[in-house]
């Protein structure tokens, strides 16, 4: 569904990415992992159309998004893609179903339709309680289940999510890792996380190693059995392929 080949950028005379390739099929939970300075959010962000690669190409469903404009590419993100990052990134002017529902608003549907699908998103996230408190009023595991929430509310394809644990303790990185994958299971929606974290990357069904902006590994295992309560029984293991 998603692939990306031959990715190459740099900053400065710094080299992010040197050759990345690699493919996301439909309903597929990866983790790209590596040590600091290994290119992952560069990947991701090319991934997601936020960046563009200097050379190579990303293709959803065949169609190139690397070539598109900004305008295009911005439309491609906010109609089949979700994003959760590390510090959620919400509005803090707005309530919690507030941010849910904006990138509805955006999309053109309507206001009441908007707030009850994100009231409904914030109930099967279990954070129902916090839709009329803001972000600052958020504990911080309450802060990325609403971004999770938020990220889920347009049915996107993929799911991109940046360190999304990496601000919290593990407890609360836990329950939202639980929740993020569940709910992706069950509305069959891709998800591509970066991490450091081993504990993270257990949930993919399949981890990609980068180093030095280039892919490094990648190794295929069971899908984590956390999140099986919301969502079902995890996949079969598998074994490392490289």
């Amino acid at each position: 569904m998603l692939e990306a080949r031959a990715l190459r950028k740099t900053f400065g005379r710094t080299t992010a990415l040197d050759g990345v390739s690699l493919e996301i099929g439909e309903g597929e939970i990866v983790a790209i992992t590596g040590p600091s300075g290994s290119g992952k959010s560069t990947a991701l962000h090319c991934l997601a159309g936020v960046i563009r690669p200097e050379s190579g190409e990303v293709r959803l469903d065949g169609r190139r998004v690397d070539t598109l404009g900004e305008d295009a590419r911005t439309r491609l993100r906010r109609e089949n893609f979700g994003i959760v990052f590390q510090f959620g990134q919400l509005v803090p002017e707005l309530s919690a179903v507030e941010n849910v529902a904006l990138p509805l608003l955006f999309n053109r549907h309507g206001r009441q339709e908007s707030s009850r699908a994100a009231r409904s998103w914030l109930e099967r996230l279990d954070v129902a309680g916090c839709a009329d408190l803001r972000p600052g009023e958020l504990s911080g595991g309450q802060l990325q289940r609403v971004a999770v929430a938020r990220a889920l509310a347009v049915g996107p394809r993929v799911i991109f999510a940046d360190e999304p644990t990496g601000a919290l303790d593990s407890l609360a990185g836990e329950q939202v890792m639980d929740a993020l994958v569940g709910t992706a299971r069950e509305s069959r929606t891709a998800l591509v996380v970066v991490t450091h974290d081993n504990r993270v990357a257990a949930y993919a069904d399949r981890e990609i190693v980068l180093r030095d902006g280039a892919v490094a590994g990648t190794s295929t295992a069971g899908a984590s059995t956390a999140g099986a309560s919301v969502a079902g029984p995890s996949a079969a293991d598998g074994e490392v392929t490289a």
